[in-house]
């Protein structure tokens, strides 16, 4: 929000704005929001747990000319990680160029043989893509890790919108806001056109591991805004290589799934036989072509964090281009002499397991202790393929409202791409996690993190604006969520005000 002492342009009606509102007033407004989640069910599961997600009251702001780069950025990455699955489960040209060694891609936990050769409806294995950045000390967007085996977190972005727009509209209402709602009906389109050959109406359906997912209330929103049915394993089997859903009628045919399922789980025929969740001969039915998985059964591959090291050579080998977001610079610790070096500077490190999902198994080495890095150490030693090395990062913060007040938080952004054949299209917002806690250098929700409402804005001449953001300068603005008026002293507001200064007073923290 600030650049030194001075507000950024982006940012300044956002603090005037808050800074008008009283403390108690910002945390009624920030309560009534948070009861509003949890009566809708807005909930992640923790541990067995359901829990209302955290939404933050002050929005994230990203500039419509910072956009038009993360728009560009994203959609180049994931034209290069479709062509680099296209190739690892077909010809292998990358392994014979020497662009990646085959070992790293053949090693990997998320490489499937069982998929090898199948080809995707249209050329698509990444229906559904969530590209993670921070943006650095230097004010530039890197790319932390690569999602594109079952992304989550787009519903939030959805209901954080819905719910930021009542809670302050007001300040909603003083911006040309680019909408989100449209990614519903752009993901049903790109399922659509992933139908198998000759299929011309296809049926649609999503298909969750069950209630007890942490991801189910993001599972059930996307069918009920897409219009399709919300299946589970047992209510699909598959029929000489067809893949059909029960129903009160008998027995109806299914032509795309879109998985919300680990493909260790999808299917038992191929994968883990004590699965309950998955549907035997899914895989099989996928080879004939007779059934399209969104996204593909193998994507995992490209997760992999030492695969995602070589993900700038992809896009040179396989696009020709430059890379528009860059990496954040990273160790392969397979390598001898990269590993020397980083076991020589564990304290000074963040260390990651390849396949690690949710912030677990994260090393931060200047918070770690003598005895965590010297086991740290030896789990290295014993398989070095199995992690990675980056620098600590000092990541951008945003003002957030905690229990002491206004505080500056660390925060990643997940923007969220969706690939119909032709196109790749960016959600213009993301989800924007921030870490909660003070001192925490992890945003996952898992580890107590929450999320901010991303508005871009949008550019001159664009019309694609949210409706909220219309309205005259003489007209006045009801909040939906009730608000006691101010009866505080003045200088409560410039309380408020001060606490927001606090963002560029504080000490930078680093983070990973």
């Amino acid at each position: 929000m600030f650049d030194g002492a001075a507000v950024r342009p982006t940012y300044g009606r956002v603090h005037d704005s808050f800074a008008a509102m009283s403390p108690d007033e910002v945390r009624r407004r920030a309560d009534a929001s948070a009861s509003s989640y949890l009566e809708q069910g807005v909930t992640f599961g923790v541990a067995g747990e359901e829990r209302p997600f955290p939404l933050d009251i002050v929005p994230r702001i990203i500039a419509a000319e910072d956009w038009s780069d993360i728009d560009i950025g994203v959609q180049q990455r994931v034209r290069a990680l479709e062509a680099f699955l296209a190739d690892v489960y077909g010809p292998g040209d990358a392994f014979r160029d020497g662009v990646v060694p085959r070992s790293t891609v053949m090693t990997s936990p998320h490489y499937h043989r069982q998929v090898a050769g199948i080809d995707a409806p249209g050329g698509v294995r990444i229906h559904v893509a969530g590209i993670d950045l921070i943006r650095d000390g230097d004010g530039a967007f890197r790319v932390l890790e690569d999602n594109v085996r079952i992304p989550s977190g787009v519903s939030y972005v959805m209901t954080n919108r819905q719910a930021l727009s009542s809670a302050i509209p007001e300040v909603f209402a003083d911006h040309r806001i680019r909408p989100v709602a449209q990614y519903s009906q752009a993901l049903l389109r790109a399922l659509r056109a992933a139908a198998p050959d000759g299929v011309t109406d296809p049926t649609v359906v999503v298909l969750t591991p069950g209630v007890y997912n942490s991801a189910y209330f993001e599972h059930t929103l996307l069918a009920r805004t897409m219009g399709v049915e919300l299946v589970e394993g047992r209510d699909l089997v598959c029929r000489s290589g067809h893949v059909m859903m029960r129903t009160t009628t008998g027995l109806a045919p299914v032509h795309v799934i879109y998985k919300r399922v680990d493909d260790e789980f999808l299917d038992p025929l191929q994968f883990r036989p004590d699965s309950a969740l998955g549907v035997p001969g899914i895989v099989n039915a996928a080879r004939a072509g007779n059934v399209t998985i969104a996204n593909a059964v193998g994507n995992g591959v490209a997760d992999d964090k030492l695969v995602y090291t070589y993900v700038p050579d992809f896009i040179r080998y396989y696009l020709g281009e430059e890379p528009v977001l860059r990496n954040v610079d990273t160790w392969r610790l397979g390598e001898r002499e990269q590993r020397e070096e980083v076991l020589d500077r564990l304290d000074e490190l963040v260390l990651k397991p390849v396949d690690g999902a949710g912030g677990k198994g994260i090393v931060i080495g200047p918070a770690a202790s003598r005895s965590e890095l010297v086991a740290l150490r030896a789990r290295i030693l014993a398989d070095p393929r199995a992690w990675i090395a980056q620098p600590v990062i000092s990541l951008s913060t945003v003002p957030t409202l905690v229990e002491d007040g206004i505080r500056p938080r660390h925060v990643d952004l997940r923007p969220f791409a969706v690939n119909s054949r032709d196109r790749v299209d960016v959600l213009p917002g993301g989800l924007t996690r921030v870490a909660l806690p003070e001192g925490e250098l992890i945003v996952n929700s898992s580890r107590g993190g929450g999320s901010k409402d991303t508005w871009v804005l949008a550019a001159p001449g664009d019309h694609a604006v949210e409706q909220t953001s219309r309205r005259r300068e003489s007209e006045p603005v009801t909040s939906a969520i009730p608000v006691a008026p101010s009866t505080g002293p003045a200088n409560a507001r410039g309380h408020f005000s001060a606490e927001l200064q606090q963002q560029q007073e504080s000490e930078r923290r680093p983070s990973c």
